[in-house]
């Protein structure tokens, strides 16, 4: 069967091509070899490739409707679409509110409307344009998106402007809200990877008790007492057209205005209409601190290959807003530093040849992990090192990070350098080839500064940074007080005032300390 189905292939061949060109173009042809990829087949029609007429294609389209409503596209091939809504409205906003507003407002997105009976129908009704929906809330930013086919682009703005404006917020769903959150909350102690909660506290002591140091997630005395009168009176507050964005990317521009114009302009929220009476418009404050958690990290991760007990060490300090032009020199800098988990080595592209690959994890077997993290937000950021070791190892640990830190106001290798831009560029640009990203980016840009920056005016100014950029900002942001979290066992771990003596001196050297016992 098998060989009378391959001479019919044979023949059919030979009698569409003729033999002599069949054995040309045939992959048992013996002139195979000398035949380039180039040279087109024969009988087959031109292909008629998509064409770009001029920059203009590339650039993000920004329309602001007469509420203050900015709707922003960016033009991709393809079928599908993601569209959705961003608002300046996070946990750094709750000053005057319980903390874990936000948190709760992520979990009940998507939930009952006006419209919609439950979520289960307006799963449905996505499902009937191949769409997936999606929340998230950071300390500055809310985001509801969905992506979906772009012929259901009405049915998509529809429903976000019901999931925004119109949510129900029943007693029911509030409760089921509530045993959410406690059991994230009890995920987040128990997981064995510490990054999330770690990020909280170094938040924490860096700008205590404001701004972004306000808690991300829902402290667990003020789970019972958010009600709907307190969502409603803070969703009154923040989600007004002119906080938002109504982003969209793979839609045509004037599409998208007129969806919004239909739905989003004239539109009153369930809560209450007129102006929002208070605005936290304060700027963040850098304080510096320490906060500790001591905690027993012994059976974290039990089984056949258990985690070994850890303490996690994490430094930050100050470092710019993403307005900035320093911002860039930062991100190059960070970028520098690099770093991971010992077990997993990588390539160039993960980081091998970055500074805490080379000069901490190569170097101290003893280190688990050593990481760089930079948080930029509109009026700050933080610039951090992430760390874990033995909890008899922390001293040495903490040493080791204080002393990468002042090197970064030395000398910068031009070799280390032109990697550290090239692995920047690198990323930006695999990462601006997913459609959530580029909407993403978009939609934050637009929000912040009511315009976007391309991928290549970034490449540009990645470009520009010099060594001597590097020295400066890094100079600039030891001059201020560290931030310090810490977990685990912390029985070793250096005082507060050694860890910034150390950042201030020379060489990064904690000072000696000499007990009478130990």
């Amino acid at each position: 069967m098998a060989a009378n189905v391959a001479r019919s292939r044979l023949w059919g061949g030979i009698q569409r091509y003729g033999l002599p060109r069949y054995r040309r173009y045939s992959s048992s042809g013996s002139a195979y070899p000398s035949i380039p990829l180039s040279t087109p087949l024969p009988k087959l029609p031109k292909p008629i490739f998509a064409k770009v007429d001029g920059q203009e294609k590339f650039e993000t389209k920004v329309t602001t409707l007469e509420n203050g409503l900015r709707v922003a596209s960016q033009n991709k091939f393809g079928q599908f679409c993601t569209v959705g809504i961003l608002i300046n409205s996070g946990s750094r906003y709750e000053t005057k509110y319980l903390s874990g507003i936000s948190h709760f407002l992520e979990k009940l997105a998507f939930s009952s409307t006006a419209q919609f009976g439950s979520k289960d129908e307006i799963l449905l009704t996505l499902e009937k344009h191949g769409g997936i929906c999606d929340c998230q809330t950071s300390r500055d930013t809310t985001m509801y998106a969905v992506s979906a086919d772009s012929k259901g682009l009405d049915t998509v703005v529809s429903l976000l402007s019901e999931v925004v404006l119109q949510p129900r917020l029943s007693e029911e769903e509030i409760e089921m809200t509530r045993m959410a959150v406690r059991f994230e909350l009890e995920d987040l102690n128990m997981r064995p990877d510490p990054e999330p909660l770690l990020t909280e506290m170094i938040h924490a002591a860096a700008y205590r008790g404001n701004t972004v140091g306000l808690p991300r997630f829902c402290p667990v005395e003020n789970i019972d007492k958010i009600s709907q009168k307190t969502l409603h009176n803070y969703l009154h507050n923040y989600y007004t057209p002119d906080r938002m964005v109504l982003a969209g990317v793979g839609i045509e521009h004037e599409h998208l205005v007129e969806c919004a114009k239909k739905y989003l302009l004239g539109v009153a929220p369930v809560w209450a209409s007129g102006k929002a009476k208070t605005i936290d418009r304060s700027i963040s404050q850098y304080t510096g601190g320490i906060v500790k958690v001591e905690k027993d990290m012994s059976d974290v991760s039990l089984g056949p290959t258990p985690i070994p007990e850890l303490a996690h060490i994490m430094i930050g300090l100050e470092s710019c807003s993403f307005l900035e032009e320093d911002f860039i020199p930062f991100a190059v800098l960070n970028m520098m530093m690099g770093g991971g988990g010992s077990f997993s080595a990588g390539g160039p592209g993960k980081g091998m040849f970055t500074r805490l690959y080379l000069n901490v994890l190569n170097r101290h077997h003893w280190m688990y992990n050593a990481t760089s993290y930079h948080h930029s937000y509109e009026d700050t950021g933080l610039l951090c090192i992430h760390a874990s070791a033995d909890p008899r190892q922390v001293r040495d640990m903490v040493e080791i990070i204080t002393r990468e830190f002042t090197l970064m106001a030395g000398s910068v290798g031009e070799v280390e350098l032109n990697r550290a831009k090239t692995q920047l560029k690198s990323m930006l640009m695999m990462n601006l080839e997913s459609r959530p990203v580029i909407f993403e980016d978009v939609g934050r840009q637009v929000l912040a500064t009511g315009a976007r920056k391309l991928p290549h005016e970034l490449c540009n100014l990645i470009n520009n940074v010099k060594a001597s950029d590097i020295k400066r900002v890094a100079t600039k942001m030891l001059r201020n007080k560290p931030a310090v979290a810490a977990l685990g066992d912390l029985t070793d771990l250096p005082d507060y005032e050694h860890i910034q003596a150390a950042l201030s001196s020379k060489d990064g050297r904690l000072p000696r300390s000499y007990r009478l016992f130990r």
